[in-house]
């Protein structure tokens, strides 16, 4: 007995030696920038359905809570056929061009894109109802993981990352999506030093002079989640200024002028924080966390583009989307608020619970603000057609007030799909008692799908877009057949 006592010392510093060689993946450098080339929203509009439409699905962040309630709205939209006025049939989901996925929202978007309708064959089993947090801190607390925990640039998030081929991504890479012919998914993290988004698309590793198609999608996931502190950061290689990168001649428009077109100003400080990129001598590494910290809706990559669009056009400049008439935007926000009472008590809350309600509180906020903002930009668009509408443009007297209003083409439908505009109370109820966490009960993950689907059918702004494109919905007879058994 004393003598096994003693092997125990070597045996575990023998497992952690054999753990302490693991190096984290290094996304690997490109020498030339190719502007018409890797995984962009330019090289992706070939596979966009209409050229009269583009429908865009943000997808929040939440855990499980997130992926679940994202995944019932591709199976609301997958389920639902519109009969347009020709006859034809078309499939909601076979719309789609654009997904945006936040921590847990982006496991279910970069899945989607990966494997398209497969997906609906397993991804309930695969990661919905899996304990995927009880197994990250099994195999965290697991001695053979300890060595390769504390070595340089390997921590919990790249534990996390190589749970996530196993069980979902299989050593996919970001050049598996870009060769197929899906929509374009964009998936956000962090930089933890500026604060600012970093979304995983070419245009942004062209600034780190960096190839994304070797990259794999579950390190995006992972740096897309790792939540700070429970999580380490997701750390990628700067190779900024050595590609011969040179911003696009719009981005310059916005970075080096004394005044830029308004109303981008906001947006401007983002291409601003992507340009520290260049100088990898002093940033030659960038570390990311939790794409929530940014951007919990999911909304930013969206408004940023929507107020670049009507900068360009209110300057008199061509845009990509000017042939566009509607701009369809699914906001997808599993944020829950579960109800506290605090204030009843002389007793303050604990020092947990305010560092949750601290955190939270902020991205909470900014959450709705986001959502407000689309719907502003919205209003804005339709009193700038209405206002020029009215003036008398034909005539040389009023040609100058013409010229001034140009509000962009495109109708915007922001189609509100959360927890607030389920229409059953007791559902609602239900769903905002769910935690933010990796792990949920079968039954939640069922209720959390099927809320989304009712969410949808109750927005006002989706029943007045089959209204406005006079297309009728069609029940998927599989679908009432579910519903008939339950």
């Amino acid at each position: 007995m004393k003598r096994m006592h003693s092997l125990l010392p070597a045996t575990l510093v023998a497992l952690i030696g054999l753990g302490g060689c693991a190096t984290r993946p290094v996304n690997p450098p490109i020498t030339k920038v190719d502007p018409d080339a890797g995984y962009t929203f330019q090289t992706r509009e070939k596979h966009f359905r209409s050229p009269d439409n583009l429908v865009i699905l943000a997808f929040s962040g939440g855990g499980t809570r997130a992926a679940a309630f994202s995944y019932g709205v591709l199976e609301y939209l997958r389920r639902t056929e519109v009969v347009a006025p020709n006859g034809a049939k078309v499939r909601l989901l076979d719309a789609v061009d654009v997904i945006t996925g936040v921590s847990g929202g982006s496991f279910t978007a970069l899945a989607y894109g990966l494997y398209g309708d497969k997906l609906f064959a397993d991804y309930e089993q695969r990661f919905l109802k899996r304990n995927v947090q009880g197994e990250l801190f099994s195999r965290s607390m697991n001695p053979g993981n300890w060595g390769k925990l504390a070595s340089t640039g390997w921590g919990r998030s790249e534990l996390a990352a190589d749970y996530y081929d196993e069980i979902l991504f299989n050593g996919a890479t970001f050049g598996d999506l870009d060769r197929g012919s899906g929509p374009f998914i964009m998936a956000s993290a962090t930089d933890i030093s500026t604060g600012g988004r970093v979304v995983f698309q070419q245009n942004i590793f062209n600034l780190l002079c960096s190839d994304l198609n070797a990259v794999r999608l579950s390190r995006a996931a992972a740096a897309s989640s790792a939540v700070p502190v429970v999580l380490s950061t997701v750390t990628l290689n700067n190779y900024g200024g050595t590609c011969n990168y040179a911003a696009p001649a719009w981005v310059k428009m916005f970075t080096q002028s004394a005044e830029p077109p308004r109303p981008a100003a906001r947006a401007i400080r983002e291409l601003k924080e992507g340009e520290t990129y260049a100088d990898s001598v002093h940033r030659p590494y960038v570390h990311l966390v939790d794409g929530g910290v940014s951007d919990n809706v999911g909304m930013r990559g969206v408004l940023d583009a929507l107020q670049f669009l009507e900068a360009l056009h209110t300057a008199g400049l061509p845009t990509r989307l000017d042939h566009v008439k509607r701009i369809i935007v699914f906001v997808v926000n599993s944020l829950s608020s579960p109800p506290i009472n605090w204030d009843v008590s002389e007793q303050g809350p604990g020092v947990i619970d305010v560092l949750l309600k601290s955190t939270g509180v902020p991205i909470d906020h900014y959450s709705f603000e986001a959502i407000e903002q689309l719907k502003d930009i919205a209003a804005r668009w339709q009193m700038g057609r209405h206002v020029r509408d009215l003036a008398a443009c034909s005539t040389s007297k009023d040609s100058a007030v013409c010229a001034a209003i140009r509000p962009p083409q495109a109708e915007i439908y922001s189609i509100d799909v959360s927890f607030a505009v389920v229409p059953d109370k007791a559902e609602r109820d239900f769903l905002n008692l769910q935690p933010t966490s990796f792990v949920l009960p079968a039954e939640a993950v069922d209720r959390l799908r099927a809320a989304a689907g009712a969410a949808i059918a109750a927005s006002p702004d989706f029943q007045r877009l089959l209204k406005d494109v006079g297309a009728t919905v069609v029940a998927d007879p599989r679908a009432a057949a579910a519903a008939a058994a339950q």
